[in-house]
């Protein structure tokens, strides 16, 4: 065994001399014991307080065997999908099955059920019966309410109450899991356990709460009320604020769900020790035969260095998660990590991304945050920045420099999602051309997603001027260093709010650009967006307003052929979209045009069905003849 790692069995438990763990974390993911991984966070952070902590792996989910390998933790059992939704994991936004996961080892499929943590959850409960649970993880956070879930199209219930475990973890659960775990520890009942910020649970209706209340709706009335489910979440996402959220009730059939208000996001020196923990960084040996895990891959070599984003754009769930108030590691700490990176028997010389949630983000927006929270009714970046805003990636510029000039490190890139509208605004363009001489790897991702102003106001993006400024300048930049780069926007079709004739100026947007994209995302309604929120509704969740969405397939397959309409598959596509808009004056050959008419059939060619058997006439006489004569023979 290598004890370096926690157990991830009973054989590996008694090698440690345990006669049981303090906590079981049932994970859908295979063990990866890096900073990228939340099982690895929580599970480092319980140990580093004096817990005993064993990672069950992806159980078999059949039967309530696999979670008796532990036996009957002294404190209760953790449980997470993974590190993201089991639905997502599995299912496309087409709804079918992927055929690779990224977070199993070779890249399996059907390791974690659907709905994981429900799964897991009724397991544990055949199991043990009144053990105590928590649950948490992106999963268990975003469906922490009553919620639209796409893959079943209705609204489904919190998932607190449909997994039957006691306490529900929202937003990063450090303090939040410290907490939980000294009260058990110090024997009071999970039961009683209220008064916990970053917490949800379920309680009788006349249970007095520890914060000031808002919401108060019924599960019935808003599963059977666009109008006010749209209201509710408003309320929710509001109130996502450590400063000044206050606590978020809702009901079914008497009892009562309480989400207490957020806890604070970690301070620097908090994150700089969470971060410092002895992460082997590399997934448990017991995979290597199965071919490890693929999602290693892509963070082995990376650094996360800030948490939060105050972009909020509407269809991403991190304001909904980590929260909108950004929070950072000192440069110090995020070069001990590149140090230890730089070690690795892998590590090439290059560092493939030091960024978050969005790179180059190191502060909260604004200095009245600290003191009254977000605001409610705006954005700091979109439609327009606010005057609040600061603007200074001063501290980001030194980060990449000190890195960048450690020994063994040849270049270091910068992959996270880059929010040019903030880069624009910086009057001093030293991280711009930093970034375009030293830190783009012949490519840089950046998300304009539309053209669109009207559909760039429903995502909460900018609108497309200052993403074409961003643009030329990027390309001045380039040309000056005499370096040959490019872009790689990040595009969605088909979200709340863009017909089919705004798919169209995209793609003659695109075009003039002279851009063809290889790839893009249709609009993914997941939990915790207000997106998703607008695409089962059809209301803007934070004016009211009603929103046209396209929920038909055909028609979000016409939106998405349109953006990608240099490809030959989806001509057919791009024509009945063009006809259905009287955009003919399109259809031709030629560089003017987006794709060619239909070929007309030629009868007087041999053509052939779907079994590749020749069909025109000509064709099968001469066969019919030929077959007669053998039959003469």
């Amino acid at each position: 065994m290598d004890k370096s790692f926690l157990p991830i069995d009973r054989t590996e438990m008694n090698e440690l001399g345990w006669d049981r763990p303090d906590f079981v974390y049932v994970t859908g993911d295979a063990y990866v014991d890096h900073p990228s991984f939340g099982v690895a966070i929580i599970s480092r952070v319980l140990e580093a307080e004096g817990y005993r902590v064993a990672v069950l792996s992806q159980p078999d989910y059949k039967s309530c065997d696999a979670f008796r390998e532990f036996g009957r933790p002294r404190l209760g059992f953790l449980v997470t999908s993974g590190n993201i939704d089991s639905m997502v994991a599995h299912y496309t936004v087409s709804k079918k099955k992927r055929n690779y996961d990224y977070y199993t080892a070779g890249g399996k499929t059907g390791k974690r059920p659907d709905r994981a943590v429900i799964v897991y959850c009724n397991r544990i409960r055949e199991a043990y019966g009144d053990v105590p649970i928590i649950i948490g993880g992106l999963e268990a956070s975003l469906r922490r309410f009553a919620h639209y879930d796409y893959w079943d199209n209705r609204v489904r219930r919190s998932i607190l109450i449909d997994s039957r475990a006691d306490l529900l973890t929202y937003g990063m659960g450090e303090n939040i899991m410290r907490r939980i775990a000294y009260l058990l520890d110090k024997g009071v009942p999970v039961k009683k356990i209220r008064d916990v910020r970053g917490t949800v649970y379920l309680c009788s209706k006349d249970e007095k709460v520890n914060f000031e209340t808002v919401g108060g709706f019924d599960y019935d009335d808003i599963k059977n009320d666009k109008a006010l489910y749209a209201k509710a979440f408003a309320i929710q996402y509001n109130e996502n604020d450590h400063v000044k959220g206050r606590a978020v009730t809702e009901y079914y059939d008497g009892k009562m769900l309480v989400q207490n208000p957020p806890m604070p996001p970690l301070e620097r020196e908090e994150l700089d020790k969470v971060y410092a923990l002895p992460y082997t960084r590399r997934y448990h040996p017991a995979y290597e035969p199965l071919g490890g895990v693929p999602g290693i891959s892509e963070v082995e070599n990376s650094i996360t260095h800030n948490r939060g984003c105050f972009g909020a754009c509407n269809f991403c769930a991190l304001a909904f998660h980590q929260g909108r108030s950004v929070r950072s590691r000192s440069i110090e700490s995020v070069v001990k990590e590149a140090e230890i990176i730089t070690q690795s028997p892998n590590f090439k010389g290059y560092i493939n991304d030091i960024g978050g949630p969005t790179a180059n983000f190191r502060y909260p927006s604004c200095d009245k945050q600290n003191e009254h929270g977000v605001c409610s009714n705006r954005k700091c970046l979109a439609p327009k920045p606010c005057p609040n805003l600061k603007v200074d990636h001063s501290e980001y510029v030194e980060l990449l420099r000190r890195v960048s000039a450690l020994p063994k490190v040849k270049k270091v890139f910068i992959r996270s999602g880059i929010r040019f509208d903030y880069l624009i605004l910086d009057r001093d363009e030293t991280f711009f051309k930093e970034l375009v001489k030293n830190h783009v790897s012949g490519q840089l991702k950046v998300a304009p997603e539309h053209c669109r102003n009207s559909v760039l106001s429903n995502m909460g993006k900018p609108p497309i001027e200052v993403y074409d400024k961003f643009k030329n300048r990027f390309f001045e930049l380039t040309k000056s260093f005499g370096k040959e780069q490019y872009l790689v926007p990040y595009l969605m079709s088909s979200h709340p709010g863009s017909t089919l004739k705004d798919a169209l100026e995209l793609a003659l947007y695109l075009r003039k650009w002279g851009y063809s994209p290889e790839q893009v995302q249709d609009f993914y309604p997941t939990p915790g967006t207000a997106s998703t929120v607008m695409f089962y509704t059809g209301i803007d969740p934070f004016t009211g307003k009603k929103i046209y969405c396209e929920t038909d397939y055909h028609g979000k397959q016409m939106q998405r052929a349109l953006l990608q309409w240099s490809n030959p598959k989806n001509a057919q596509l791009v024509r009945e979209a063009l006809h259905k808009l009287h955009r003919e004056d399109l259809i031709g050959y030629g560089k003017e045009y987006l794709v060619q008419p239909e070929p007309k059939t030629d009868f007087s060619k041999p053509t052939f069905n779907k079994n590749k058997r020749k069909t025109n006439n000509s064709f099968d006489k001469k066969n019919k003849i030929k077959k007669q004569n053998k039959k003469k023979l």
